[in-house]
């Protein structure tokens, strides 16, 4: 048995087909299990995290709301505390700003330290009048830079706030005290909605039979095809398919997406019959040939 679960939020729609229970599903070929190592670990974590807070974006913000990037002087000195204080008594401000339009404050933040070891603070708000004019005043600290929310899919920006840090960062990280967890963890308001997916089961119907159907996008929406993941399970051996659908904007058009499966390895590429492991066979045979060619002159 294998189940769909279907997120729906204002400007795309993700789609995450997997596998449930403990025996697969009939008609499935199995792939080898393999042994998960502590990277393999870290590198799901890492991808519900990023899964987790797309979500959350998605959710509770819109294009021309805000990305904020709050900073301080160069060369000045703060512990992770005195910076989260600071943080604590700007939202406070903000809040009671919001409360003024009747408007929920919602936001998303990490403090992150840089590669030269400065403090500062990245920021997602919802927008209500005059906000920028609003941050700056009541950041006092220093200075501050916005953009504009305007990526349906929200990618990028989720990796950038749940990003491990970087090997120079780990050695800043053991400079300052034992508060420094909080540079590598997000926070949120508690007002944010956590989506809820639709859910589908299905016991009659193989992933084989899902891959051999082109994705047809909903009316009004593309198939965003570099959000496509698709092929076997590591862990349990079976297949797996995730994308998302992003809504159309008036100069885009809709196209289905085509997936083949390879007849080597059972992998499944997009709109190219040939995967990785064929093209590498590929190679190998013209290698051996030339080879063989070469002795025949001589």
């Amino acid at each position: 048995m294998y189940r769909l679960d279907i997120y729906r939020f204002a400007s795309s729609t993700e789609y995450e087909y997997k596998f449930v229970g403990n025996y697969g599903a009939k008609g499935e070929k199995r792939a080898p299990k393999q042994k998960r190592t502590p990277e393999d670990i870290e590198r799901q974590n890492q991808y519900q995290r990023t899964k987790t807070v797309r979500h959350l974006i998605k959710a509770n913000f819109k294009e021309g709301d805000y990305w904020t990037t709050l900073t301080y002087p160069k060369d000045t000195s703060r512990t992770i505390q005195e910076v989260s204080q600071d943080v604590s008594k700007f939202l406070g401000h903000m809040r009671y700003q919001y409360k003024k339009v009747d408007i929920p404050c919602k936001y998303i933040y990490r403090i992150e330290i840089g590669s030269r070891g400065g403090i500062h603070v990245h920021i997602i708000m919802n927008r209500i009048p005059d906000l920028d004019r609003t941050i700056q005043k009541y950041w006092t600290h220093g200075k501050v830079h916005n953009e504009l929310l305007d990526d349906g899919t929200y990618e990028s920006l989720a990796d950038y706030i749940v990003k491990p840090p970087t090997e120079q960062q780990k050695k800043l990280l053991k400079t300052f005290d034992e508060e420094a967890k909080k540079l590598i963890r997000y926070s949120c308001s508690r007002n944010l909605e956590r989506p809820i997916p639709e859910t589908k089961e299905y016991s009659r119907r193989t992933m084989r039979e899902v891959f051999n159907h082109d994705l047809v996008p909903e009316k009004g929406y593309y198939i965003d095809k570099n959000s496509i993941r698709r092929g076997v399970n590591s862990f349990t051996g079976y297949r797996y398919l995730y994308y998302q659908e992003v809504k159309l904007r008036k100069e885009q058009q809709a196209e289905p997406v085509k997936i083949y499966e390879c007849p080597v390895c059972h992998q499944f590429t997009i709109d190219s019959f040939k995967c990785d492991c064929q093209r590498k066979n590929v190679k190998h045979i013209s290698r051996k040939y030339n080879k063989t060619a070469t002795k025949g002159r001589r």
